[in-house]
């Protein structure tokens, strides 16, 4: 290379840097009409569903779940306040058009990552939360192992989902038919197969886990073992408000990046001491990373002190359903879950 084209190629690298620089400090990442209003509120509307483990009130009508955590965490990004968070319960059907209409400010009720969801629809997805699949529970005195092994039987699939056109395509490519049967209340999905009604019912395996759990018995079904799709489930938001998709970004990656560090809830205060400056910027200690992004400096603080990692979230929600890390492990582990760096 030239003298002349090295030193151009230095001054445009100066430039791009100094016009980053810039974008960084003047806050590039604009709040839009959600986060304004979430302001003005002062409460995060949040969509969400009826699985146990995942969402679901308790006996006083206190939301649980490990959806709902990150609805609390949000909740601290904002507010530096667990409370200041509204849930509603919004069925497959309804939940999109409620958030396209700003009924909801986010979506945390197992929505699907897609592309036309993407680009058709305008939403913005968070970091994936939990990696899915779509299952089948049947009756085990159907004898069946496989999916393949259902020719022939009638299956339930809840409209409003990708679950009814994921299991028309599985059927198409084995070569094997099957009678569906579209159910929109979530309540019959479960009547439909005790009363045997349908065979089977195929759904996120997520859900068809809390689903048996409600059956009258549940020893008597099984989720079969393979899987009909990717469902990568993550939080959706409207478009036109980059700041609050990057609120919800990063709550997410605190999380994850809290449990690659060995920070919990109970040892939180004790990294407070660490060496670490990546640590020390993460907790607050440092308060340059939280001042340079507009939160509080203790926001992940914060947020890990009050819900925990991912992996306390996890298991405090869904592993007494039986349900293992699997995907949703750390990096690390053998896992998909990363966090990209604080810094």
């Amino acid at each position: 290379m030239s003298s002349q084209g090295f030193i151009g190629g230095f001054v445009r690298s100066a430039i791009a840097a100094t016009l980053l620089a810039s974008a960084a400090l003047s806050g590039t990442a604009h709040a839009g009409p959600t986060l304004d209003k979430i302001n003005q509120r002062g409460t995060i509307k949040v969509g969400v569903g009826t699985t146990p483990g995942f969402f679901s009130p308790d006996s006083n009508g206190r939301w649980q779940g490990f959806f709902i955590d990150y609805g609390r965490a949000l909740s601290i990004a904002v507010f530096g306040n667990p409370d200041k968070v509204e849930f509603t319960n919004s069925s497959p059907q309804q939940r999109l058009p409620a958030l396209q209409s700003g009924e909801f400010d986010v979506l945390l009720s197992g929505v699907t990552v897609t592309v036309t969801r993407a680009f058709k629809l305008g939403f913005h997805f968070g970091p994936t939360i939990f990696y899915d699949g779509q299952g089948i529970l049947v009756r085990k005195d159907l004898g069946v192992t496989k999916a393949a092994d259902l020719d022939g039987a009638t299956i339930g699939a809840q409209s409003g989902t990708t679950g009814e056109l994921n299991v028309a395509d599985f059927f198409r490519k084995t070569g094997k038919k099957f009678t569906p049967v579209t159910i929109e209340d979530t309540g019959q999905f479960i009547a439909a197969l005790e009363s045997g009604r349908v065979d089977a019912i195929t759904q996120d395996s997520s859900d068809l886990v809390g689903k048996r759990t409600q059956l009258k018995k549940p020893d008597d079904y099984i989720v079969l073992p393979e899987r009909l799709s990717k469902e990568p489930l993550a939080p959706a938001i409207a478009g036109g408000d980059d700041r609050w998709l990057e609120i919800v970004n990063w709550t997410v990656n605190a999380t994850i990046q809290a449990e690659e560090w060995g920070i919990t809830s109970k040892n939180v205060d004790e990294f407070l001491k660490s060496p670490d400056p990546a640590i020390q910027r993460f907790l607050g200690v440092d308060p340059s990373l939280g001042e340079a992004i507009g939160l509080d400096p203790k926001w992940a603080y914060n947020i890990i002190k009050t819900v925990g990692n991912y992996g306390e979230i996890f298991d405090r929600h869904l592993k007494p359903l039986g349900w293992e890390r699997g995907y949703n492990r750390l990096w690390t582990d053998g896992g998909l879950l990363y966090s990209p760096p604080f810094r």
